[in-house]
């Protein structure tokens, strides 16, 4: 039976689907990783985040805010993909994560440096769009993990995608001067749960696999 017939896409679509969605996360990340190098040397990425990495009015801003673009796209594209698995509820949810990381890429916040112009509204409607974020990603992982039975590892990542989404915020708050540091790790979690989710995307389900296509009956 042709794949297109009944609106699932090739093994070898798939693959390429999860190629590129990994790829775009991976060059996210290392736009975040290097943009720390092209700032202005008083931004210490142990305390300072990554929003403030791409703040109003800083040179080199543009690296932290493509790497932000291209993880909200990166997001969105598989959310598209993985639908039918996830969920609305949850598709919803980490498509809305998705969208809010291209906001915050358009929306910048305040800078760190003393005395350079900012557009109060342009940063509230960024921290607007970081808090949307932060939520919809927790309860999108928990909406994923209710959908459908998950191998033990798996849990073990959504468990910690989840406790992480919570309780490194808090732990921001009470130690701001290393904010910047627990941030990038609430990051690196939140990266490792999608490209896990994009790579398991592509395998073949176990439902389906080894099974032969009936004849249709007349």
């Amino acid at each position: 039976m042709d794949p297109s017939s009944t609106g699932e896409k090739s093994p070898r679509a798939e693959l390429w689907c999860s190629v590129a969605i990994v790829a775009m996360l991976v060059s996210s990340v290392a736009l975040l990783l290097l943009a720390p190098l092209v700032l202005d040397e008083s931004y210490s990425w142990v305390r300072h985040t990554t929003s403030e990495a791409a703040a109003q009015g800083v040179t080199g801003a543009w690296m932290t805010r493509a790497g932000f673009a291209l993880f909200g796209l990166a997001v969105i594209w598989l959310a598209v993909r993985r639908g039918l698995c996830w969920g609305q509820p949850a598709t919803g949810l980490h498509a809305l994560f998705g969208a809010c990381m291209v906001a915050v890429a358009a929306f910048s916040l305040r800078s760190w440096q003393p005395g350079v112009p900012f557009d109060a509204t342009e940063d509230m409607l960024h921290s607007i769009a970081a808090t949307l974020m932060g939520f919809a990603f927790a309860f999108g992982v928990v909406a994923v993990g209710l959908r459908r039975g998950r191998a033990p590892g798996s849990r073990v990542l959504d468990v910690g995608a989840v406790t992480a989404s919570v309780l490194l915020p808090l732990w921001m708050v009470a130690a701001p001067d290393h904010a910047g540091m627990l941030q990038r790790l609430m990051f690196a979690i939140a990266y490792l749960w999608y490209g896990t989710e994009a790579i398991t995307g592509s395998r073949p389900r176990r439902d389906v696999v080894g099974k032969r296509p009936q004849p249709v009956v007349r």
